[in-house]
């Protein structure tokens, strides 16, 4: 039986990092992210739903979406942002599901599924266990400031829009403190693992 762990965070807490070491051990990590950009592409059934609902204008000249544009839309509307999400959110759990099955038909040992939005999502069915990536609010900050290059007000605003990390504390099954350097925080991941019978080879 293969273990499916879902990997969550905030903006700038450093999920990626640990995705990053999970890859390192071989262990399949499939991204929410990815597969929702890889939904959209031209000819997948999404695509052709969501010209049908925000029109032809919100195409690049190569006939892909224009994520910007369609981005600015759904930023201010949010019926429109809901009724994306209506179409989109099926079609990346399918991806998902589809390598899920096949990760299990190898009788890989874990799986884990990188969903930033795991919580407010209520994804939390798809997986088994739950790992949140964690930092204090004011590394959070500076963090995403020096990585996007933004103001500390917009940074703040992007942090408010998700759901701050004490909530999320509260709904996973282990956290991993990333305050501190990447050999701590990577020791703490095999600790996790490890306390779950997943023995590193």
């Amino acid at each position: 039986m293969s273990l499916v762990i879902g990997l969550t965070g905030g903006i700038a807490s450093g999920k990626s990092t640990v995705s990053n070491m999970f890859k390192e051990m071989s262990i399949t990590v499939i991204d929410a992210d990815v597969e929702a950009r890889l939904a959209v592409m031209k000819g997948e059934p999404a695509y052709n739903q969501i010209i049908a609902e925000f029109g032809e204008e919100i195409l690049l000249e190569n006939g892909e979406i224009d994520r910007q544009k369609l981005g600015s839309i759904i930023f201010h509307q949010s019926d429109k942002r809901q009724r994306l999400n209506e179409i989109t959110h099926p079609e990346v759990r399918k991806r998902m599901f589809e390598q899920v099955d096949a990760a299990k038909t190898n009788n890989e040992e874990v799986v884990v599924l990188d969903i930033p939005l795991l919580f407010e999502s209520k994804l939390t069915a798809m997986v088994e266990k739950t790992i949140l990536v964690y930092v204090d609010c004011d590394i959070q900050l500076q963090r995403l400031v020096d990585r996007n290059n933004l103001t500390i007000a917009d940074a703040k605003a992007r942090i408010s829009s998700q759901m701050p990390l004490s909530e999320k504390i509260k709904l996973a099954d282990a956290v991993i403190n990333n305050n501190g350097t990447l050999d701590e925080t990577k020791q703490q991941l095999l600790q996790i693992l490890a306390k779950w019978g997943i023995k590193q080879k």
